[in-house]
């Protein structure tokens, strides 16, 4: 069965905890966009793991983890990362894998792509990790490949620079290279878990244009990213938080003002501190607001989402009261879908409906059945909006903080 896990909001929804206890169940893990722009916080006991290229899984002993055809790797970024997985105690030997079709991120890359956004009139506030300008340059057809590196000619036609960079590498890539498409060819009855990078709304067609990443972070990505048919994915999952947070510019019509001095203000300070929302790549404070279920709604509709994952609940616990956006006021026009326009998007003011809060810690509950009737009706209120379930809810940051209703690997 081959399960696949987008964020269904501006990423930072909390792919990686939901993909890191989704993995139990699976034999691989496939990640299918991104590069080192993405960052995954996973909590194990005391424990604590970012990862920003390797998908979660790894962190289990058994599980072989590829990193897919869609994703754009910096060699240096990836390296390091094994190696700080390897002195915490986590073996990789023989379980990381890279798709031979895969590209690469070059030093040249990340200087341009620094100097591009901040030579932008409106930047779009990119992390810099030259992710942008690598899928440029594989648009271009000028990239360079995980298979291109037994390509003598073609290293010999890269700039020295980039060629010094490169060479150091080439074996090390060459001995994690499979060809993605046959090695699930012939695991066709392997549970695979593909997961995603970033959110649906910030996908480079159905996003925020221009304020998106380069890639494909939509369902549909893990398809040509993860080297199989649309018909071979059989469930899609959304993971959204029970809040809108955001890096970087960009429209997000539900956004807290920070710096008001009211319940607004403090309200937005309350979930950032309690829900960590600082880049895990950047480190940069993440832009907070209510739940937006217009763009929920949209993200459902365009990926096929399946069910929704519901995260950061718990962060509500001691709130009177909740707020969700429930449509957009744009001039004189009440707006109830999803518009492309970022300019009514800059110009939308939520129209917001209210939810009373429970006052009680839901990390104490172990099934769905144990929540305050408050916070199911929350949560059944945004499965009714959405017409879509919510088959898992996260109450904390430890695996075994995650309440499940329904079992994702169910058809």
């Amino acid at each position: 069965m081959n399960v696949v896990v987008i964020g269904a909001q501006w990423g930072d929804e909390g792919k990686g905890k939901i993909v890191d206890y989704l993995a139990g169940d699976a034999q691989i893990i496939v990640r299918f966009s991104g590069g080192a722009n993405a960052g995954h916080t996973i909590v194990t006991g005391k424990e604590q793991y970012a990862l920003h290229l390797i998908p979660s899984g790894v962190l289990y002993p058994d599980k072989m983890v590829v990193l897919g055809a869609g994703m754009v790797i910096d060699p240096t970024a990836l390296f390091n990362e094994l190696d700080m997985l390897r002195e915490r105690g986590i073996d990789t030997t023989g379980r990381v894998f890279i798709s031979d079709r895969a590209h690469l991120v070059l030093p040249r890359y990340i200087e341009i792509d620094k100097a591009r956004d901040q030579a932008r009139k409106k930047p779009i506030g990119t992390t810099g990790r030259g992710i942008g300008i690598t899928y440029s340059m594989k648009s271009d057809r000028d990239g360079i490949r995980i298979a291109d590196l037994s390509w003598k000619e073609k290293i010999a036609e890269l700039e020295s620079g980039d060629r010094d960079f490169i060479t150091p590498y080439i074996d090390r890539l060459k001995a994690m290279s499979i060809d993605l498409a046959v090695y699930l060819m012939h695991r066709k009855n392997a549970q695979v878990l593909f997961e995603g990078a970033q959110g649906a709304l910030l996908d480079l067609d159905l996003g925020t244009y221009p304020y998106v990443s380069s890639g494909m972070s939509c369902a549909a990505g893990a398809a040509i990213g993860g080297c199989v048919g649309p018909r071979r994915l059989d469930k899609i999952l959304g993971v959204f938080k029970a809040y809108s947070t955001r890096v970087g510019n960009g429209p997000v019509p539900s956004e807290f003002d920070d710096h008001a001095e009211g319940a607004e203000g403090s309200l937005c300070r309350f979930i950032r501190e309690t829900g960590r929302e600082y880049g895990v790549t950047t480190g940069r404070p993440r832009r907070c607001g209510y739940l937006d279920l217009v763009a929920l709604r949209y993200a459902c509709l365009t990926n096929s989402i399946d069910s929704l994952v519901m995260t950061h609940l718990d962060v509500y616990d001691t709130l009177e009261e909740i707020k969700a956006c429930i449509a957009y006021r744009i001039g004189d026009r009440v707006v109830e879908n999803f518009p492309a326009s970022i300019e009514d998007l800059n110009r939308a003011q939520p129209i917001l409906r209210t939810f009373a809060g429970w006052k009680r810690p839901l990390s104490n509950a172990l099934t769905y059945e144990e929540f305050p009737v408050e916070a199911m009706e929350y949560i059944e209120f945004i499965e009714r909006f959405c017409e879509t379930p919510i088959d898992m809810v996260s109450v904390g940051y430890d695996r075994k903080e995650t309440i499940i209703r329904k079992s994702p690997w169910t058809r």
